[in-house]
């Protein structure tokens, strides 16, 4: 499988996590639950570790390197774009972080903020992933030479081998699968 081609799966696993989240959220905030930090939290792990760390990651710091090593421009365009997203993602993100880590119980204004940060993650998230998958990984791979796609394969293949042999890549697709399995809508 090709770093574009993985990159998009991811994107398809990312989408059915974000569907659990919301699906999560919304009936905890239907019931008036004042605390499921644990659940709440297994999230905020897959969020952070699987859609930021490891493929945010893979994109900030491999294919939009290599893009704006073959012109495109950092500050400007499509990448700049998606970094700032990236960003604003991490900050709903840091909402729901905050969220699992208070000590006392939800509150009716907790419960809206988790609603608010939740819904917002998602549809910031669903809009971008459709502007990678549409617009920007099409130009990289219309634009960037063939030996650059494949020092960018090269790199994500070694990014999965060093997951793969720390337990995390399996680790996290168990947790998204967990947490699709239980929260995603029907």
């Amino acid at each position: 499988m090709d770093a574009i081609e993985t990159l998009m799966t991811e994107h398809r696993q990312i989408e059915r996590a974000i569907d659990a989240l919301v699906g999560f959220v919304d009936a905890l905030c239907q019931k008036g639950s004042t605390d499921d930090k644990a659940e709440l939290a297994k999230f905020v792990t897959f969020i952070s570790e699987f859609a930021d760390a490891g493929h945010h990651g893979k994109e900030e710091d491999i294919l939009f390197a290599a893009m704006v090593e073959a012109g495109f421009p950092r500050s400007g365009g499509p990448i700049a774009v998606m970094l700032m997203e990236h960003d604003a993602g991490r900050q709903q993100v840091g909402v729901l972080r905050q969220l699992c880590e208070q000590a006392p119980n939800w509150t009716a204004p907790d419960r809206e903020a988790m609603h608010e940060a939740a819904h917002g993650y998602a549809n910031l998230l669903r809009a971008h992933i459709h502007k990678e998958d549409a617009i920007l990984y099409p130009m990289a791979e219309q634009r960037l030479p063939p030996a650059m796609m494949e020092r960018v394969e090269a790199a994500c293949e070694e990014f999965e081998r060093q997951r793969a042999a720390s337990g995390e890549g399996e680790r996290l697709r168990r947790l998204g699968e967990d947490l699709v399995a239980r929260y995603a809508p029907a």
